[in-house]
């Protein structure tokens, strides 16, 4: 338990995984070794499919620029969600990428409704990351998430679209 102290520096931590133990033998600082050691192999296991999605995404956002997303939108109102939450979910992103996009966007004419579907599904759905997220959290997760996501995407963009004509 001495070997603890200089990770956490508290005496009182020590006193509580030795209550908790219930005064069991086992050696807590070997269980701690060798969660870090499965975490660490975990990681390392990844790192070759995370470093292919941050390539991939750096490819994608360097050769699809602004004008090929805006001549996707054809002024059809399903059509254009579609084509919308369809371009957020490869050309996945953070969130405040997506502000200045979809302002740009809506400042082409592209409608509220396709903007709101490509906004939510950039942020929620990747699928560029789809083989990142199989391996760390499962394929059957990652799938069914996905897919709830992409539908949310249009149910999310309505409601805002009847709550902003509401509004005006």
């Amino acid at each position: 338990m001495k070997g603890l102290r200089w990770i956490h520096g508290s005496d009182f931590l020590v006193r509580k995984i030795q209550s908790l133990s219930n005064g069991r033998k086992k050696n807590v600082q070997s269980s701690w070794l060798d969660s870090l050691t499965k975490a660490g192999k975990g990681v390392l296991s990844m790192l070759p499919v995370i470093a292919g999605v941050i390539l991939l995404l750096g490819l994608f956002n360097t050769f699809v620029t602004g004008e090929i997303i805006t001549s996707l939108f054809r002024g059809v109102y399903i059509f254009d969600g579609l084509v919308g939450s369809l371009l957020g979910s490869i050309l996945a992103g953070n969130a405040i990428t997506s502000y200045i996009i979809g302002n740009e966007l809506l400042s082409k004419q592209v409608s509220l409704f396709a903007v709101t579907t490509f906004m939510v599904s950039w942020v929620t759905v990747g699928l560029v990351q789809l083989p990142a997220e199989m391996t760390a959290l499962g394929k059957r997760f990652s799938l069914l998430r996905n897919a709830i996501s992409f539908l949310l995407s249009f149910v999310v963009a309505g409601l805002v679209t009847f709550t902003m004509e509401i509004i005006a």
